[in-house]
């Protein structure tokens, strides 16, 4: 299957950190009712990858990079 559940202790700080940034510098991305600081939303985002509430996801045939709730509906439709 072309998507692949990347472990978050597999990246480096460095390449984590990236990978967060690009995501919460996207249009639409929704952090609630109130705007947060960019370092509130990374911290965010951070923790629920270290807590296993979001899960880092990797598309051979897009490769490209995205971070997706632990229960995301698409998760549950490609059986991971």
């Amino acid at each position: 299957m072309p998507i692949h559940i990347i472990p978050v202790d597999k990246l480096s700080a460095e390449a984590l950190h990236g990978v967060i940034k690009e995501f919460i510098s996207r249009d639409g991305t929704d952090y609630g009712e109130f705007e947060a600081s960019v370092e509130k939303k990374f911290g965010q985002v951070k923790q629920k990858l270290e807590n296993g509430l979001a899960v880092l996801i990797y598309d051979d045939e897009m490769e490209t990079t995205n971070i997706f709730r632990h229960d995301d509906p698409v998760l549950k439709k490609l059986g991971k």
